[in-house]
């Protein structure tokens, strides 16, 4: 009979030595392991301290920053709704609760039988066909009430994931318009022999000329970036691919790696050839799982077409390969020093800056990390030519961009100009009708009202990661910024104060005010909130915590006032109504059994 111990050796060494029984491989270890129980188990983790020669702190530290891992039993399935905005703006809420009265169960609660556990998530970039869940890591798409309840029956069957219909995990493209980068025609290593060509030593000044700025909206120059890591003292460099697209609204990326994986892998492989680097990552967000085997699948085929590994298309010296880094369900993690940290088996915390990691990045050392659009776009300016690259777009915004667009309108899904184009064509080509607002950029981004859709798309106007979310008429725009303010505070990452308060804050006084309790004292506070997190929060996320809100009520201000209660600051606990039941157990109703209101 084999022991405990010698059953978690057994599984456990396997995926130790496939990580080098590296400490900076714990995320990915912790990972892995959980698939034997659905949880990490406690002899697992004794396991590991002794195999690693770690504090068992920092693993369960590790564990208990990433909402995928789970230090305890959460059941034999385990179902996580989408809880984005327009999974909501669907019908998310209500489907949720019809399967939890299906099955019997509190919502963030496991069944008695350890059966299934029910709660919600952050988006999961199925914003174009949704209502979306996950069940034990795996995507389901298009909820309807009837598929809520073939789900419910098959997990009461406990059938495996394996024997559901396929249809439900189906993933759909949506590509509605195409341009330079989705309609582009490269064969794999077309733009990898251009860059030889071309040589090493000038790729980054090339995509200086061509005024490639990164698609993740920050928008630094491309090139300035890749020559200041060539520069960089140190041998050893790296490239990194940040597929951690956690912005609500954003799922332009899960499209390219789908369709386009060679052009993301070649644009990483030309990076290599100008930073001089030998070690190339993606980090791929665990929302996106589901991709890992077939993006495998895509590396193993560019080895053996020598597009990768040693001396690739011949040239010697000419070393790069690229490993697929997993993600864990952390919104943190897009920030890239985050993700670096992420990457070293840490809590996902972004560092201070500068270093910038350019100089001091993946284990302190020189690292290039771009987007995933960002290195399609440069193996295309590369393969073009920089002048001709130059010649798209505006000025100062070259090339094209891709937008996600999501929300009301009947044609959600991916749509590719060239930058300039204005809000109010792309909502002419989704067939949004009475739009009220939208939302670029996600929740960190800016909303704009119909008065504003003649704005363009590009760093001289509105900068853009690729998220556009459409509201109509009968939304409610309270209820939109005040879901953006709960996704803000679930996924702040608790290092620093002013942001793990300051977004606590935000939702309790947002929370007040649909209660119901609110007065325009509160909606001065919010801006006074907003002061602090800007000054002195440790990151973006915390100094975009309150755009939802202060855009909303610049431009929607009657949908915040219609909610208050009086003029004057009232408490969110109202004391008197917390002695009813007191004076119902005492029979007593008179003044006295009262607290009065001090007059003024």
């Amino acid at each position: 009979m084999i022991s405990d111990v010698d059953f978690h050796a057994a599984y456990l060494d396997s995926i130790l030595d496939r990580y080098g029984h590296a400490a900076t491989n714990l995320l990915q270890i912790l990972r892995e392991a959980q698939e034997h129980h659905s949880y990490i188990h406690p002899d697992a983790i004794d396991y590991l301290i002794a195999k690693l020669q770690v504090p068992r702190a920092k693993i369960e530290g590790v564990a208990s920053f990433y909402s995928f891992l789970h230090l305890k039993p959460h059941g034999e399935y385990r179902v996580l709704f989408s809880d984005n905005i327009t999974d909501r703006m669907l019908g998310s809420v209500e489907l949720m609760q019809k399967m939890c009265q299906q099955l019997w169960i509190e919502p963030g609660k496991m069944s008695e039988d350890k059966l299934v556990s029910i709660g919600t998530t952050a988006c999961t970039g199925m914003c174009d066909q949704g209502p979306a869940m996950l069940v034990n890591g795996r995507t389901i798409t298009r909820l309807t009430h009837q598929r809520v309840q073939e789900i419910g029956q098959l997990i009461r069957n406990r059938t495996p994931l394996e024997n559901w219909p396929a249809d439900f995990f189906r993933v759909e493209d949506n590509i509605r318009r195409k341009g330079l980068l989705l309609g582009n025609t490269l064969a794999p290593g077309d733009a990898l022999c251009a860059a030889l060509v071309l040589g090493a030593q000038n790729i980054a000044e090339a995509l200086k000329t061509s005024g490639l700025r990164g698609r993740g909206g920050a928008g630094y120059s491309t090139g300035l970036k890749w020559e200041a890591c060539r520069n960089a003292p140190g041998a050893a460099k790296h490239v990194i691919c940040n597929a951690d697209e956690g912005e609500p609204g954003t799922f332009k990326d899960r499209v390219l790696l789908t369709s386009h994986a060679d052009l993301v892998f070649e644009g990483m492989t030309l990076c290599a050839l100008a930073v001089g680097a030998q070690h190339g990552y993606i980090y791929l967000r665990g929302e996106y799982q589901y991709l890992l085997k077939p993006l495998q699948a895509a590396l193993q085929r560019r080895r053996d077409a020598k597009l990768l590994g040693k001396n690739i298309l011949g040239h010697a010296g000419f070393d790069f390969d690229i490993v697929i880094h997993l993600g864990a369900g952390a919104y943190i993690c897009g920030e890239e020093t985050a993700l670096i940290e992420s990457m070293e088996g840490k809590r996902g915390v972004p560092r201070n800056r500068p270093p910038f990691p350019v100089t001091h990045g993946y284990l302190q050392q020189p690292t290039a990390l771009n987007n995933v659009e960002t290195f399609c776009q440069a193996a295309l300016a590369i393969h073009m030519g920089a002048e001709n690259y130059r010649a798209i777009g505006t000025p100062k915004s070259t090339g094209s961009k891709l937008i996600s667009v999501s929300g009301d309108c009947p044609r959600p899904g991916i749509y590719e100009y060239p930058f300039g184009v204005t809000v109010r064509e792309v909502l002419q080509d989704c067939g949004a009708v009475n739009t009220r607002a939208v939302q670029v950029s996600g929740p960190s981004g800016l909303c704009i009202a119909e008065s504003e859709f003649n704005r363009r798309l590009g760093f001289e106007d509105i900068p853009t990661a690729g998220a556009l979310m459409v509201f109509d008429d009968s939304r409610d725009m309270f209820e939109v910024a005040r879901n953006f303010v709960h996704f803000f505070a679930h996924d702040s990452c608790g290092f620093c104060t002013p942001c793990r308060v300051g977004t606590s804050m935000l939702k309790q006084t947002m929370d007040k005010i649909a209660e119901g309790h609110g007065t325009k004292y509160d909606l001065s506070e919010m801006e006074n909130l907003d002061r602090v997190l800007q000054t002195s929060s440790h990151c973006g996320l915390g100094r975009t915590a309150c755009n939802p809100v202060l855009h909303t009520l610049k431009r929607f201000r009657p949908a915040y006032e219609s909610r208050l209660k009086s003029l004057d600051f009232v408490p969110a606990f109202d004391l008197d109504g917390a002695l009813a039941r007191a004076r119902q157990m005492t029979g007593r109703d008179d003044a006295g059994a009262h607290i009065k209101a001090e007059e003024t």
